[in-house]
């Protein structure tokens, strides 16, 4: 390959195969100019000795000399180059730290304009004059200076790596193509490149999505931090209420306990009191008689002494030999403290129930009965908020999402994954069904409901018997009538779980169920019982208990 000293743009000196200035110039019997490398190792690829500009057949390869009046003309050429490459080399600017310098200039490190990719050379403004005038420099690829050209020649070759193997997905040359990659997919770096471009660009709009998810969970993260503190401080709140009712509930059970141990000393202070001052008088009438037999006694008036019987005898006293003042505080602490746990067992309770139910109620979703699935004696309100059941069968499309079995609505809301809840007012109401079906459930015959046909649902007949429709069916305790009853479920824990919003009070849950389907929450208002369970069924805004 010839070297990479250029100066005047003169088309003469450079070789036809190298396109680069002659380096030991030759000259064919054809009248052609080569530089004695390049004619040589072109003829040693191919199978013919053809001259690469006329296609002139040699039988023979002929014996080439140095032609040494172009050689001559070639050192005039370079000398001429670098002189004028010296003389504006200071015009230049000088190249930076970090910046590709001119390959060609010596001396000062002048800033490359452009990078050749088939002469593997940096240029100046100045020495990339002859790629810009002369006729076959125009064919050279150039692009923004790059640092490392030497890397972009085949090693074992030195040819210019301009293709690319598909197969081996490695870079090569034209003489890689046809000896150490026959037969494999070869093509022009260019192509490649534009599908590598094609590639990056996608993996560029992977990454950006990549980062903008990565954005968009920050902000998840940063927003759960900012909830987390709201529902620490009403955590925090909460805490000291409920721990601050304890501990009144604590004092004021103390505040008894010893109440009640001063009533009963002070009980037993005046009762001994009683007892002294009983004791007391009986002492005083005591004495008195004492002095009276003593005074008898003395006297010598026999009469007087045997008329005088009644003061033979003690007076009349009371039997104390059984009365005694011993208070008993056994069992005092102990009956207090018992009253004690059962006060804070019950407080417990409630406020495991009031923290149970407020966890369900942050699922609550907004549901709109589904007028397409409610049978046609139901009435429903124009929200699709409530229902009722009327007198007369309306004339309805029998479409399959529609009910004929039961007097039933779902809603237009289906779930097939995650938690919801949602609450509804049963007040005035002495009939009602409620909970969720599956999708697939059987809506024109009468079947049992349970959950093995695809219902989770609890019932009120009577105004006061409550049923769970299980596999069996599990009659219910509920001690006063909900008004308003919450429903949750919790799709991958298999649970159905229904509650009375008011007193925060579990009323029943279905437990290890298997969904496999869409579920929809279920309505029934039930027969009116001449008017009596006229009242709608309706879905109530949920607020926190």
């Amino acid at each position: 390959m010839a070297s990479a000293n250029y100066g005047p743009s003169e088309d003469q000196f450079l070789c036809s195969i190298c396109l680069d200035v002659f380096t030991d110039p030759v000259t064919t019997s054809c009248g052609h100019n080569f530089c004695m490398n390049c004619i040589n190792e072109h003829w040693n690829t191919s199978d013919q000795n053809l001259c690469p500009m006329c296609k002139k057949d040699f039988i023979t390869r002929p014996d080439l000399r140095v032609n040494t009046f172009i050689s001559e003309m070639v050192v005039q050429f370079r000398q001429s180059a670098q002189q004028k490459a010296s003389s504006s080399s200071s015009e230049q600017q000088e190249s930076k730290s970090g910046e590709v310098p001119c390959d060609v200039c010596t001396g000062t490190n002048v800033k490359a304009l452009k990078s050749c990719l088939v002469c593997l050379v940096s240029y100046c403004e100045t020495h990339l004059e002859p790629h810009l005038t002369a006729l076959r420099l125009k064919t050279h690829q150039l692009m923004d200076p790059v640092e490392n050209l030497e890397g972009r020649m085949c090693t074992k070759h030195d040819k210019p790596l301009e293709l690319f193997c598909k197969s081996d997905q490695t870079c090569v040359c034209a003489l890689c193509s046809v000896l150490d990659h026959k037969n494999h997919d070869v093509v022009p770096l260019e192509e490649e490149y534009e599908e590598k471009k094609v590639e990056l660009k996608k993996t560029e709009a992977e990454i950006q999505q990549m980062i903008q998810k990565r954005r968009v969970k920050i902000q998840e993260i940063k927003h759960s931090v900012d909830l987390s503190e709201e529902d620490a401080g009403r955590e925090k709140v909460e805490g000291v209420q409920v721990f601050t009712d304890l501990m009144e509930s604590v004092g004021r059970g103390l505040k008894e306990l010893l109440k009640t141990i001063e009533e009963k000393q002070e009980a037993t202070k005046k009762q001994a009191e009683a007892f002294i001052r009983e004791l007391e008088e009986e002492i005083f009438e005591l004495m008195k008689r004492s002095a009276e037999v003593e005074q008898l006694s003395l006297s010598e008036d026999h009469l007087h002494l045997l008329q005088s019987s009644n003061i033979h005898q003690p007076p009349p006293t009371k039997d104390w030999t059984e009365v005694s003042v011993c208070p008993s505080y056994e069992g005092t602490v102990v009956r207090a403290v018992s009253q004690l746990e059962e006060t804070l067992s019950k407080k417990m309770k409630k406020w495991c129930a009031d923290a149970e139910l407020k966890r369900v109620q942050m699922f609550a979703v907004d549901l709109t009965l589904d007028p397409e699935t409610a049978h046609p004696r139901l009435i429903l309100s124009d929200d699709g908020k409530q229902v009722k059941l009327g007198d007369v069968k309306k004339n309805l499309p029998n479409n399959p999402e529609r009910f004929f079995n039961r007097f039933c609505v779902v809603t237009k809301q289906s779930f097939s994954s995650g938690r919801f809840y949602f609450e509804v007012q049963v007040e005035g109401k002495s009939r009602w069904d409620l909970g969720v079906i599956r999708e697939s459930v059987n809506r024109k015959e009468l079947i049992s409901p349970s959950p093995q046909t695809g219902y989770w649902i609890i019932w009120l007949i009577n105004g006061n018997e409550y049923l769970a429709l299980d596999d069996p069916p599990v009659v219910l305790s509920v001690t006063s009538g909900p008004q308003k009853v919450g429903v949750f479920v919790d799709y991958e824990e298999g649970v159905v779980s229904f509650y009375d919003v008011e007193a925060a009070a579990l009323i029943y849950s279905f437990t290890g169920c298997s969904f496999t389907e869409k579920l929809f929450p279920f309505f029934s208002p039930g027969f009116n019982d001449d008017g009596i369970n006229s009242a709608p069924l309706i879905i109530s805004p949920v607020g926190v208990n």
